[in-house]
């Protein structure tokens, strides 16, 4: 379905369709963590949760760095409550999730992160599935949704169109932005592995504070998230990721031509909803909203939340979740 055609459904403008969302169903269960279930891909055994209706249309929730499935808590209940199949996998690297080859180089290159969804749904046997994401998890989900449209109902992209070229390198970026990016070219450094190493809850805590600088998190949030961070491959993951994007780590040569296509900036058709934090110490300041219409060419709505920063889904779920369901209401 194109964006005109869905407008015409929903029988509202964007900006309309938007201001819509705090409308869906409130009622909800309290927030609730479970063990979690493991499956098995060609490369990895995946760790996730899963809630709701097990017949249920399935949506996958994905969260960034430095973060992990605790990031879904209050956006999954909404979307359980409504009769919806949730499941919040660990990334690769974090958590629950290992390399099932002990052997096989920790590496983590979007390309990876792309296949790592499909062969998720693959090895649950589904065939068609919504999905969120953010950070890393919105750069997979931008990369299933541009190269793979038949198995995406719908996505809501927090943070936008997160495709990297890995292939041309860029240009330096404004003076404010290579200072916001300090953590990227740190772990570019042997000096970077090592304090990643060291230093990995510390790092990543200042990465919660500077990115969503009006978020009050509790120790006891970050701790609970920051067990994920003692994976082992973590810190080989983090590096590979942040080296590989710079040109400065070798990719898997079975994605080669992945990241070539991927490069060219393949434009999203499905029906989507693209959400920014309004205080995002990372990216700082959203694009042009005439690039997002360009590159989601089905794009059923943009919002700038104030007052929000990085880590979109724990400072405002109500919007995440409301968002999903409003664009799953509307597509078949």
């Amino acid at each position: 379905m194109n964006r005109r055609a869905f407008i015409r459904q929903t029988g509202l403008s964007s900006a309309a369709f938007i201001s819509t969302l705090t409308g869906i169903r409130r009622s909800r269960p309290q927030s609730a963590t479970n063990a979690p279930r493991l499956v098995e891909t060609p490369t990895l055994t995946i760790g996730f949760e899963e809630n709701g209706e097990p017949a249920g249309f399935p949506i996958v929730l994905l969260h960034g760095f430095p973060d992990d499935v605790r990031a879904w808590n209050d956006v999954t209940p909404l979307l359980a409550t409504n009769g919806y199949r949730v499941l919040v996998p660990y990334l690769r690297g974090y958590g629950a999730t290992h390399f099932r080859n002990s052997a096989a180089p920790r590496m983590a290159e979007q390309a990876a992160l792309g296949q790592d969804l499909n062969d998720f749904a693959d090895a649950l046997g589904i065939s068609r599935f919504a999905v969120a994401g953010y950070d890393w998890g919105g750069r997979a989900a931008c990369i299933a949704s541009a190269l793979h449209p038949d198995r995406v109902r719908a996505a809501v992209f927090i943070g936008g169109y997160l495709i990297q070229n890995t292939i041309t390198p860029s240009p330096p970026a404004a003076p404010e932005t290579e200072r916001a990016l300090w953590y990227q070219w740190y772990f570019n450094t042997e000096r970077g592995r090592a304090g990643l190493s060291q230093n990995r809850r510390g790092i990543c805590r200042l990465l919660w504070e500077t990115w969503s600088p009006s978020w009050r998190f509790t120790d006891e949030t970050f701790n609970r998230t920051a067990a994920s961070f003692d994976n082992p491959d973590f810190v080989d993951v983090v590096i590979h990721s942040y080296r590989h994007r710079n040109g400065n780590a070798q990719g898997e040569a079975r994605f080669e031509a992945i990241e070539q296509q991927l490069a060219k900036r393949p434009k999203i058709h499905v029906p989507s909803i693209v959400l920014y934090g309004g205080n995002d110490g990372v990216s700082l300041k959203p694009p042009a909203e005439s690039i997002d219409r360009e590159l989601f060419t089905s794009l059923a709505g943009r919002e700038v939340i104030p007052n929000a920063g990085h880590f979109l889904p724990r400072e405002n779920p109500d919007v995440v979740s409301s968002a999903l369901l409003k664009l799953l209401e509307n597509t078949k």
